[in-house]
Parts: C-alpha cells; sequence; structure tokens
C-alpha cells in the first residue's frame, strides 16, 4: 500500500448524500454553478452538464431568501450530492437543511454568534446534514488576523480551530475542513498542518484560482504536491467562468498522480519541425470523439516516425501522423493505415470494436 493511500485513510468518512469523503473513499471531485440559484432552469442545466463531466457534488450559492426558497425544487430534480454555501446568515443555513441539501458551507467566522452556529449544528444532526467548515485568507477572524500581522497559514490554520470548537462540543462528526488562499505555499502550509492536527476530511483547493489555463495549472501545482502526500479528500480546480473545466481539471490532476481513472486520455507529442500533420487538430477531434467513452484508456496521438510509433505502441491505441496518412495502433500492433482525414474515425471503430468485443 502505498504511503499516499495510507495517510488518506486515516481520516474520516462523511457521508455527503448518495456518496462520502474521506476513509477509503477516492479522492472527491466537485464543483459549484455560477447561476443565479432562482434561476432554477438555468440551474439545473448547469447542473447536468457538470454531472456529464463526471462531478461528484455541486455546491450552489445561496446568498439570500429567494434562493434559500428555490433549493426544494432544485433537491427535487437533481440526485447528486447537493451543497449550500451559506454566508453572513444562519437562517439561509436553517433554511437549506430543511430544503433538503446534503452538505452545507459556512465560515462560522462570518455567521455570527456562537449560538447561532449551534443552532445550525444541531439543525444538520438532526438531519444527517455534513457541513465543510471553510476559512479563506481574506476571512480571517480579526483578532487572530491582527496577532499575525498578515492571512499567513499559521493565522488561517488557528482561525479555523477556533471556529471548530461548537462542533466539538456539539460531538458533531460531520466535519469537512478547508483552509483556501490564493497563495500556493500559505495553502500547501496550511492543509499540512490540519492534516497532522485533524482527522476530519480535507477539502482542497485554491481560491480564487484564476482563468482556465493559469487557474489550472496553479491548481495543479499546489494540489499535486497535497494530494501526493496524501493530503486531501475531496477537491475542487476554482476556475474563472464556465465551471464545466473545473471538473476536467480536477480529473486530470488525479489522473496524472495515478490517484483516479476518469475515461479515456489523450496525450500527444508537442510538435517539432519533423511533424508533417496537424497534431493539435488531430488531438482535438480525437478527444472529442472519445468524450462519451467511459474506459479508463489511453490514447496516443503522434506527429512523427520518430518518436511517434514507439510512443504510441505503449499506448491502448494510438496514431502515428505522417505526410497525408497515418498508422493506427491497438495495444502496440499496427493494424493498418489510412488517410489522415479518416483516421480519426478509423481510431474510434477500433476502440467500439474492442469494447464490444
Amino acid at each position: 500500500m502505498s504511503v499516499s493511500r495510507t495517510r488518506r485513510n486515516r481520516t474520516r468518512r462523511v457521508r455527503v448524500g448518495t456518496t462520502a469523503i474521506g476513509g477509503k473513499e477516492p479522492v472527491r471531485v466537485q464543483s459549484m454553478t455560477n447561476t443565479r440559484t432562482d434561476d432554477i432552469r438555468a440551474t439545473l442545466r448547469q447542473i447536468r452538464r457538470l454531472e456529464q463531466a463526471g462531478c461528484e457534488l455541486v455546491r450552489v450559492a445561496v446568498p439570500d431568501h429567494k434562493a434559500a426558497a428555490v433549493l426544494p425544487k432544485i433537491r427535487e430534480r437533481t440526485d447528486i450530492p447537493l451543497i449550500a454555501d451559506i454566508h453572513f446568515d444562519h437562517r439561509l443555513a436553517l433554511a437549506a437543511i430543511r430544503a433538503g441539501v446534503d452538505k452545507v458551507r459556512i465560515n462560522p467566522g462570518n455567521i455570527g454568534s456562537r449560538q447561532k452556529v449551534k443552532n445550525v449544528v444541531r439543525a444538520a444532526q438532526d438531519r444527517g446534514v455534513a457541513i465543510r467548515v471553510g476559512v479563506n485568507a481574506g476571512s480571517i477572524e480579526k483578532k487572530v488576523l491582527q496577532k499575525h500581522r498578515h492571512p499567513c497559514a499559521e493565522a488561517m490554520v488557528e482561525s479555523l480551530e477556533h471556529s471548530l470548537e461548537p462542533f466539538e462540543q456539539l460531538g458533531f462528526k460531520g466535519v469537512v475542513l478547508s483552509a483556501k488562499s490564493t497563495s500556493g505555499p500559505d495553502t500547501i502550509e496550511a492543509y499540512r498542518q490540519m492534516a497532522k492536527r485533524w482527522r476530519y476530511p480535507l477539502h482542497l483547493g485554491l481560491t480564487e484560482a484564476g482563468l482556465k489555463f493559469e487557474g489550472a495549472v496553479r491548481s495543479a501545482a499546489v494540489l499535486g504536491v497535497l494530494l501526493n502526500q496524501g493530503i486531501g479528500d475531496t477537491i475542487r480546480v476554482s476556475l474563472t467562468g464556465d465551471p464545466v473545466p473545473e471538473v476536467v481539471a480536477g480529473f486530470e490532476i488525479l489522473r496524472a498522480l495515478g490517484i483516479r481513472d476518469h475515461g479515456p486520455v489523450v496525450y500527444s507529442c508537442p510538435t517539432c519541425g519533423r511533424t508533417e500533420v496537424d497534431v493539435e487538430k488531430l488531438a482535438r477531434e480525437v478527444s472529442r470523439a472519445v468524450r462519451g467513452i467511459d474506459a479508463p484508456l489511453k490514447i496516443a496521438v503522434m506527429g512523427c516516425v520518430v518518436n511517434g510509433p514507439g510512443e504510441a505502441r505503449e499506448a491502448d491505441f494510438g496514431i502515428a501522423g505522417g505526410r497525408g496518412k497515418g498508422a493506427l495502433f491497438v495495444r502496440g500492433r499496427v493494424v493498418r493505415t489510412c488517410a489522415s482525414h479518416r483516421i480519426t474515425g478509423e481510431l474510434v471503430k477500433e476502440m467500439l470494436r474492442a469494447r464490444n468485443a
């Protein structure tokens, strides 16, 4: 058993609707809608798109009573574990719990008095609802921030420790923890400290990671360090814009570390002066063509005869392109060559043939 798996198994298992986080469960990938929650149709449409991408838990914003009022209708129309994101008003958390959500996300530092926090905890206990206790670098308790002078890892962890007191006083076990920052080093250090101190499952992420490309790179750098050390039970790659790429990026990070498989992985060469085929276009075509296949396959798209055939032979399926034609490999064996414009279709045919064999 790997070190990372052993360490990850030390966390408690917390039930969240039809799934669970922590313990021996796989690292879960989640995302958050960016529609107005009270626009039920748009929110459900986005939830379905996230599900199709493989998302395992979906969070929705509950900034006001209009959003809270529609949660029962959203709950009725989707089976995916549903998380309500709450800030400032504990009554919204209570309404979300009554509406049937599976988990609420709160920052006790901005939710009000300890009594209000305890009211939320008791309501969650009664209905079997999990709670993510989250602290961000921008929402550290004032007295803790004054003590540390700036939002460092130690400040986030200390603020989180204070936030946990009412949960532990009431013996509430359905806790998931997070401490996010835009700073990679601070985020890594905070989670390392949390993993040593508590057995609660940990939700990983960078807060406000950035645009699609930059945010994915930053998230991979930080989450990769932690996950490779066995730290983290669920992740969100926070990207600006359409949330579906968050799910794709999350699974790519897990797959690159050998933690989880999720559908085919298409890898392609970086191209060079030897290339005589449009590898980028071909790789995009292949990625689109295999999107509906759920088997964990390795597919190589190579652009020349130098490294191409060798790399393609290491994949389950592969293409090595040349001038106007390409070779199709199946588990290390050339099955045929054909014109470049037909190669993607031939690849999919071989994959489907192998799956149905």
